[in-house]
């Protein structure tokens, strides 16, 4: 089955049948906003009332916002860039030893979403790690490209403190002490997609992923430069996502909406 990752074969001008969407499904290009006012945060800003007032309308408003200044360095983000293009430029007879289609697995290449059970593919392969505890899973990370285990686990220790971060923040919108949201969801688990979206020959035609929600609790995402590949809902319509130098991409999810709702009902 590693045969259908899409980092392996070449699709030169006409899109196999099964990635093709019905006509009700397709993207409509011409609908979609580029970048409306979807909120920026600057994380160093000394004003921390400020912060947290702009964090919490953005999460009322539109459930995304970018955080900037949020102290990850820049060099750890392009580097994380570079490994995920390098792993996914292995040879295929490197990435079929990782492949798996199974969805329990803590750690497994594969592609589109549940390729298994799907009559119509999404176009994207990923690399799916498990990444708390990191002295747990990380022994089982590939170990090709050589640096990818330090790069990788470097980065997820700092994007774990920067969501510890965030959901302080977070409570402190919402009227809560800053440990609170972090008390209710308890250990956290943080897993990891490095997705894999390659030149498509028709991209009107399909998608990269379909439109959904997070069912965890928080996502951090790291953006391809210049490539606004994420659209937002809002009022009804798709808002293309344009991505910032050095800026984080987060994404409220369904469990902490639900905390957020319940907390505003007991509240009040």
């Amino acid at each position: 089955m590693a045969d259908q990752l899409l980092s392996t074969v070449t699709y030169h001008e006409t899109l196999p049948e099964n990635y093709v969407r019905p006509a009700s499904q397709r993207p409509r290009l011409a609908q979609v906003i580029s970048d409306a006012n979807v909120p920026i945060i600057d994380l160093g800003s000394p004003d921390k009332s400020r912060i947290i007032s702009q964090m919490g309308k953005a999460c009322q408003s539109y459930g995304f916002f970018q955080v900037v200044n949020h102290g990850i360095d820049a060099g750890l983000m392009v580097k994380m860039m570079a490994i995920g293009l390098e792993f996914f430029r292995l040879p295929p007879e490197e990435k079929a030893k990782l492949y798996s289609d199974d969805p329990a697995k803590k750690m497994r290449l594969s592609t589109s979403f549940n390729v298994r059970k799907e009559a119509v593919h999404n176009w994207r392969d990923y690399l799916r790690l498990h990444c708390y505890p990191l002295e747990e899973y990380v022994p089982g990370w590939p170990s090709n490209p050589s640096s990818f285990k330090e790069v990788v686990s470097t980065y997820c220790e700092e994007v774990r403190r920067l969501g510890f971060r965030l959901l302080g923040a977070l409570s402190l919108s919402l009227g809560l002490e800053e440990e609170h949201i972090e008390r209710v969801l308890g250990e956290q688990e943080q897993h990891m997609a490095i997705n894999y979206y390659p030149r498509c020959p028709e991209p009107e035609l399909t998608y990269g992923l379909p439109a959904h929600t997070d069912p965890n609790a928080l996502t951090i995402l790291l953006q391809q430069p210049n490539v606004a590949g994420l659209q937002v809902l809002k009022d009804g319509k798709w808002i293309a996502v344009e991505p910032r130098p050095n800026a984080f991409v987060i994404n409220i999810g369904d469990q902490l909406q639900v905390i957020a709702n319940h907390t505003l009902v007991l509240s009040r």
